[in-house]
């Protein structure tokens, strides 16, 4: 099974001071491009995209820039895994079955102790879930943690609480380090060291394998409205 990628490109320039470039960065001027690829392949093409943690200062005016993911494998569970890791409360959560499987969700990497970026994007994807209104109820908003060797359940609740996050359809998730690095790599977002995680959102349809990846300076009501856009019904799918 294939899948389609299509991606903006602009100009090619450094996130973190040198030491990562990627064309995500410019953004101008951008074209589109259609790749066709297994969904593995796509998704591990967004660390290749992604913006760094660290020293990211994202331009300004970009909009919603978001890049749409369509097709899939026909195991998402085999792909995704049912990892367990634990989410803030200390419960365990297969990652595929107890967190994705029939959703539309909203992921981002955190770790409780940054002091930047992290509370900033939290901070700001609190203010999409407002945006939702009634549909805030349709999409699930999941924070994995890059640092799971200091993120127990209860820093990672700690952090909820700080940003005003905690919500019940918003999952803090750590774990072993070894399942964390698993989960991330699945979704191409593992990095060397906690602060080298990529800040982009991964927005996903889930069951109809839709995904879009966002920037996170994107205005909260533009990341909004393209969750509403994931969470209609597919005309023949639903």
């Amino acid at each position: 099974m294939r899948t389609l990628l299509r991606l903006s490109v602009g100009a090619d320039s450094s996130a973190t001071g040198g030491r990562r470039r990627g064309i995500a960065n410019g953004f101008a001027p951008a074209r589109a491009i259609s790749v066709s690829a297994p969904l593995g392949i796509v998704l591990a093409l967004f660390a290749a995209l992604s913006l760094a943690h660290e020293g990211h200062a994202p331009a300004a005016g970009s909009g919603a820039a978001a890049q749409e993911v369509k097709g899939g494998v026909p195991d998402a569970r085999a792909y995704f895994t049912d990892t367990p890791l634990l989410d803030q409360d200390g419960r365990e959560r297969r990652f595929y079955s107890d967190v994705l499987a029939g959703r539309v969700v909203l992921l981002n990497v955190i770790y409780t102790r940054c002091s930047d970026a992290c509370p900033l994007i939290t901070r700001k994807l609190r203010e999409v879930h407002a945006a939702l209104g009634e549909q805030a109820g349709r999409v699930r908003f999941v924070s994995l943690s890059s640092d799971p060797e200091h993120d127990s359940p209860q820093a990672l609740k700690a952090f909820a609480a700080r940003q005003g996050a905690d919500d019940p359809e918003w999952l803090f998730l750590t774990g072993d380090k070894a399942n964390m690095d698993l989960v991330l790599a699945r979704l191409g977002q593992l990095s060397q060291t906690p602060e080298g995680h990529s800040t982009l959102l991964i927005a996903g349809d889930v069951p109809n394998k839709r995904w879009s990846k966002i920037r996170p300076d994107a205005p909260p009501a533009a990341i909004a409205q393209r969750l509403r856009l994931l969470a209609e019904p597919v005309a023949g799918r639903r």
